[in-house]
Formats: C-alpha cells, structure tokens, sequence
C-alpha cells in the first residue's frame, strides 16, 4: 500500500508538472503558482488542481468570469492586484471554499454586486484598496462569515446605506479610509458584534456619524483624523468599548464638556492638528490616561484653566504646546501653572448708544445677557430662554448659532449684524410666523438655516437675500399650503429643501423657480393632489423626491419629464389604486430606488415599469392589494424587493412569478391570498402550480420567467463565461 501511495503522488506532481502554464512558475513542493507580470488577458485553465497559493499580478483580465477558479478548488491564497479588473462577475469565485486570502488591490473594480463574492466561505481577509468602488450592493459581502479583515481604503465611496456589511459575524478590522463618505446610513454598522477597529479617516464626514457609531458596542479602536469635523456635540460618541480615538488633522473648533460620556472606557485621544484654543474638563471620561493637543492654537489665559485644573485631578497625560498669549508661547501645557494663565483684557461694558438688552458686540467676547458664548471655540447659545427678539451681541466669529424653543414670533430685517462667518443658524421651535425681507441679510457664509416647527405659511425671495450660499434649508412642520413661489430664486447653492408635513396641496408651475441646483426635495406628509407638469422642471439635477403620505391618486408621470438624474422616488402611502402604463418612463435611464408601498394599489398595468430594467436597485410594493404583477424578469439588479402583504391569487397567471422568485436570492416575503388551499403559503411553496402548462419542464430547465421553451435546450451557456443575470440564484426567501 505504501508503494501505491508513493507511485500516486509521483504520477499527480508529474501532471502537475506537466500542466504548468507557459508564462508561469510552479512550486510544485509547496504547491504555488507565479503568473507574474505577463500578458494574460484570461485565468489560465491549466493551472495544476492542486495548487494552493496562485499569484497573478500584474496581469490584464478586464473581467473575472463565472466559475473562473473552478478548477483550482484546493486555493488558499489568490493574488489579483493590478490585473486592470473593471468587474467580478456574479460567482467569479464559486468553488474556492479554501480560500483565505484575496487581494484584489490595485484594480479598476467600481461596483460590488451581490454575488460576486459568492463562495467564499472560509476568506478571512479580503482587500479591496485601490479600486473605484462607488457603490456596494447590500448582500455582497452576505457569504463572507469566516472574514476577519475587509480593506475598502483608498476607493470612491460617498454613501454606506444601512445594513451594508451584513453578513461579516467575525471581521475585527474594517478600513474605509481614503474615500470620499460624507454620509453614513444609520444602520450601515449594524450586524458587526465582532469589529474591533474601524478606519474613517481622510474622508468628507462634516459631523461624528454618532447613530451609525453606536451600533458598534465591542470596537476599540475609531480612526476619524483628516475629516473636516468642526465640532463634537454633547454625548456624540456612545460606543461602551472604546478605548482610543483619533481625531486629528480635522477641523475641530470646539467639544462639547460631555461628547465622551457615554465612552467610560476611552483611554487615548488625540485631537492633533486641528483649531482648538482649549478643552472643556472632560467630564465623564474617567478612564482617559492621555489627551495629544500638538498642533493647535491654544491660548494659555484663564479660560483654559478649568481644563488644566481637570488634567491634574484626573491624572490625564497631554501633549501640546501654548500658540498664545506671546509671553507664554511654546511651553508644554503641562509645564504651565495657574497663576500664569491670566486674561488680560477686562470684558468691555457695552456702548451706551447700544440698548442693554441689545449690545452690539465686536468679537472681543462679548455676549447677550442670559446666552451662552464660546468666543475662543465660535458657538454661541440662547436655547430655550423665553426670549422675545433675537438678541444681538455675539462674537462676529461666531460660526454656528443655537436659538431653539424661544418665541420670537417675527425675524426682523437684519436680524443678525456682523455674523459674517456664521455657517449654521437654528431657529427651531421659535414660533417664527415670519421672515422679513433682508432677515438674514450678511450671513454671507451661511450653510444651514433649520426652521422647523414654526407657524411660516410664505416666504418672499428678498428673505434670503445676503445668503447665497444656503445649501440646506428645513422648513419641516410649518404651515404652508403651497411652495413659497419664488423664494429660491436668491439662493443659487440650494441642495437641501425640506417642506415635510405642512399643508401643501399643489405644486404649481413656478413654485420652483431658481432651484436649478437642487438636488433633493422632501414633501412628505402634506396634501399634495395635483404636480404641474412643469413644476418640477427648474430642477433638474432633482436626485431624490419624496412624496409618501400625500393625496396622488395617480403617479405623477408627466411631471417627471425633465429629471434626468432622479435616482429615488418615494409614492409611498399614496391613495393611488391603479399604475397605468410607461408610468416611470421618463425617469427610467435614472430611477434607481422605487417605493409604492402602503398605497392601496390595485392593479399595476402590465407595461407599468417599460423602460425600468438593470438599473433598479430596490422596489418596494407591500401592502398592496394587487393580485398580480407584471414581468419583472428585467430587473436584473435588484438588492431589495418587497411584495410582504399582497394578496397574490396564485394560479398559472402567476407562474412566471413564481418561477423568477425560486431564482432570486432576496428575501421578497410573496405570499398567496388565495385560492382558499394556498392562503397565507409563501409563492414559492404553494404546490397549486404543479398543474399549470409548463410546471415539469421549468423546474427541470430553470428558465427565465417568460422563456419555459429553453428548459429542452443544452446548459452549455453557464460554462461559457458569460454571467447569468443578476439577482437569478435560488431564492433565500
């Protein structure tokens, strides 16, 4: 016996000898595969089966194809980098159950798609650095449960939608540096118990994505450094195991006493290199042990004192350096004493011409009676102080401006004198029932104006007038019965409007006049029953558009014309019974998110979604009273569809249905109304299409839901290379 297996291992290294490709290396000892460098344009198919290590950089593949690796199963280790990849298809790695390593830095890749890392069960590191990712589909690391390190650096991503990484139970390190997110789902970090490090770091976050963060109750480790973050809010961090935080290289220009609180277990942190002038006492971080402040411009007066006072009680180590005053200039905080950290300068009394209850400040530290004034950190706060007018005499530096719950009723012209700097300005809950002309007249630098919850029923365009750079402007639960005709035409930056739950019934031609950089428009919970045909034409980079829980009785078609970049439309809770035909077809080079649920919905016209094709990501019908739905079988790209609470009459009508649902690998929740035998069966169990035309040769042949003739034809399509279409794997639902 020990002959034979002697003479069986000499025959298959010889046929791994003999098999060796031409351009390439092979160790037949340690079983790896050196392709270095060359000009592959496809995976070699005679790589020896029982290779274990497979590197092919260097290479030009352009695209991985289905089953590349199928006859490689016993991989470990596969190198991929700089081999110019625009696209792994779906299943691209089918068959690499051994798989540990995968490096696909270096390449062109700029879409994840749902199954394209199928079958890797047993990857534990996967790097991605160095591609073009702009989008990753939710479920495309869902296969990946052994994955311990997931290296997304230095690609294109804007956006992490919620639920993102689902899937990964073990990853401890996810990197996500160097791109370009600004914007972070709430759930995007759900269903990570294992992450232990997370690395945001050279990204666009213009605030700490606080909701998103709290998910993740086991991390250890938060890089944020090189964000332009300005300030860290009250209790903004709640992540129970963090022990170090970088946030430096930002531009932070203040903290909140208590942004730590809710991280007892923070030991490091480091705020290097931002435009701090001082800390508060960090209250709450009892476990802190070392604080790096190098690089800021901290003035040693008197108002750092408390923070100085606060190291010494608590034991914290700090590294940084005086910027001011000149005498005390380069010396270590920690060299300082408190009887050398003076103010010298007495506060000014306010100018007799001035009223007291009004004073006129010049940024020398001034602030209005009763307020609440950082004039070395640029915020300033009136919240909640039953005050009349707004008050006049904040720092001219002054950079965001709290006036929430107070009861101003009116916002005069000129409301706010010398706040040229100001960027963010909150009036919320002010019981404003007007905003003058000229009300916001020198708020030059003016980005965000927040205003909901007042009694505004109009605005006039001369009311922003000296604004032009407000991008973001939320009117949410006001009072107004139609769009403030006009009012937008001052405001050439406008990306944000919010008119959510006020009382509009119509959109009218005109009402948008001079958005033409808006990009989304929120309208929910109003009254809307009518949308011009032209209403929506001034904007025409509109992205998104909800309008749920408003008065349609019909999709707003013609009203869609002229929106080529609408991405996402919201119908949701609507009264409309019926979609006709082509609804959607001038969105349809675009329209990528679709909700028509909670509607009522009836019937949908079998040519309701011509045009609708790959683009669509997610649609969403449930609960709805339709019985049938048209062919889908085009929707190749779909990551989420929901047909949860439609009462489908699950006959030989719905076939197609159920065929197309047996492929897709969503969970979709169909379920049969009637007949009476099927009632409340998910679609792809009810047994009552077993008798319809047809049923033995689908189930055999696996067709496409309107193509049961191809069941007689040969399979040799899937070993072809070409890629199945998207979204046609065996159903999980």
């Amino acid at each position: 016996w020990a002959l034979l297996l002697l003479a069986a291992a000499l025959a298959l290294e010889g046929t791994a000898t003999a098999r060796c490709p031409t351009p390439c290396v092979c160790d037949n000892l340690r079983a790896h595969v050196l392709c270095l460098n060359g000009n592959l344009t496809a995976i070699p198919s005679t790589i020896p089966q029982l290779t274990k290590k497979l590197d092919l950089q260097g290479n030009s593949f352009t695209v991985i194809p289905v089953g590349a690796f199928l006859t490689t199963p016993y991989l470990t280790h596969l190198d991929l980098q700089r081999c110019k990849v625009e696209r792994l298809e779906e299943g691209a790695f089918r068959g690499l159950g051994r798989l540990v390593y995968l490096n696909l830095a270096s390449n062109s890749i700029a879409l994840l798609y749902q199954e394209s890392l199928d079958g890797l069960s047993s990857l534990q590191q996967l790097i991605l650095e160095g591609n073009r990712i702009e989008e990753i589909q939710p479920g495309a690391f869902g296969h990946l449960g052994s994955l311990t390190v997931l290296n997304l650096r230095a690609n294109a991503l804007v956006y992490l939608p919620d639920m993102v990484f689902q899937g990964l139970q073990v990853l401890r390190w996810l990197r996500l540096s160097h791109n370009a997110l600004h914007v972070l789902g709430s759930e995007a970090f759900t269903a990570l118990p294992a992450l232990r490090r997370l690395s945001l770091d050279h990204n666009e976050l213009q605030a700490l994505p606080s909701e998103a963060l709290a998910r993740l109750d086991g991390a250890t480790r938060l890089d944020l450094g090189h964000n332009p973050i300005t300030y860290v809010a009250e209790e903004a961090l709640a992540m129970a195991s963090l022990k170090h935080l970088s946030l430096d290289h930002a531009a932070l220009q203040d903290v909140a006493p208590n942004a730590f609180a809710r991280s007892p277990q923070l030991r490091t942190l480091d705020l290097r290199e931002n435009q701090l002038q001082g800390l508060p006492p960090l209250a709450g971080a009892g476990g802190l042990a070392r604080v790096s402040l190098a690089g800021n411009p901290l003035l040693c007066s008197c108002l750092l004192r408390p923070f100085h006072d606060w190291l010494a009680r608590a034991r914290v180590q700090v590294e940084g350096a005086c910027a001011a005053p000149p005498a005390l200039r380069g010396r270590p905080l920690d060299s300082l004493r408190p009887p050398e950290m003076r103010c010298g300068h007495p506060r000014l009394p306010p100018s007799p011409a001035t009223p007291p209850e009004q004073p006129r400040a010049a940024g020398s530290g001034q602030c209005p009676q009763g307020c609440a004034c950082s004039p070395d950190f640029r915020h300033g706060s009136c919240e909640n102080k039953d005050l009349r007018k707004i008050p006049w005499g904040f720092p001219r530096d002054t950079r965001l401006l709290d006036l929430r719950r107070n009861a101003f009723g009116t916002v005069p012209p000129g409301a706010f004198p010398g706040l040229k700097e100001l960027v963010s300005l909150h009036l919320q809950s002010c019981s404003i029932g007007a905003l003058r002309p000229g009300a916001l007249r020198g708020l030059e630098s003016l980005v965000y104006l927040y205003l909901t919850d007042n009694h505004l029923s109009t605005l006039a365009a001369t009311a922003f007038e000296g604004a032009p750079r407000l991008a973001y402007l939320d009117l949410d639960r006001n009072a107004f019965t139609r769009l403030p005709t006009g009012a937008f035409q001052l405001l050439p930056n406008l990306i944000s409007l919010h008119l959510q739950h006020n009382a509009i019934r119509e959109l009218a031609e005109g009402d948008l006049a001079g958005a033409g950089g808006l990009r989304w428009l929120y309208l929910a919970g109003n009254a809307i029953r009518r949308i011009a045909p032209t209403a929506l034409a001034p904007a025409k980079m509109l992205e998104k558009l909800h309008l749920e829980g408003n008065h349609l009785a019909e999709v707003p078609t013609a009203s869609l014309r002229g929106l080529p970049a609408l991405s996402e439309l919201k119908l949701s809770r609507n009264p409309i019974k019926r979609v006709g035909d082509s609804a959607f077809l001038p969105v349809a080079s675009s329209l990528q998110h679709l909700y028509l649920d909670n509607m009522g919905l009836e019937q949908i016209s079998p040519g309701a979604f011509t045009g609708l094709g790959p683009k669509i990501r997610s649609l969403y019908l449930e609960s709805n009273k339709m019985s049938h739905i048209p062919d889908m079988s085009n929707f190749t790209g779909l990551d989420i569809l929901n047909l949860r609470d439609v009462p489908f009459h699950c006959d030989c009508q719905l076939l197609p249905l159920r065929r197309w649902i047996d492929k897709l690998n969503l969970r979709i929740g169909a379920t049969c109304g009637s007949p009476a035998e099927a009632r409340g069966l998910k679609v792809k169990l009810s047994t009552t299409f077993q008798t319809c035309p047809g049923w033995g040769r689908g189930k055999a042949g696996g067709t496409s839901p309107n193509k049961t003739k191809a069941a007689s034809k040969p399979s040799k399509k899937k070993r072809s290379g070409k890629s199945p279409a998207r979204g046609f794997k065996k159903s999980r639902a």
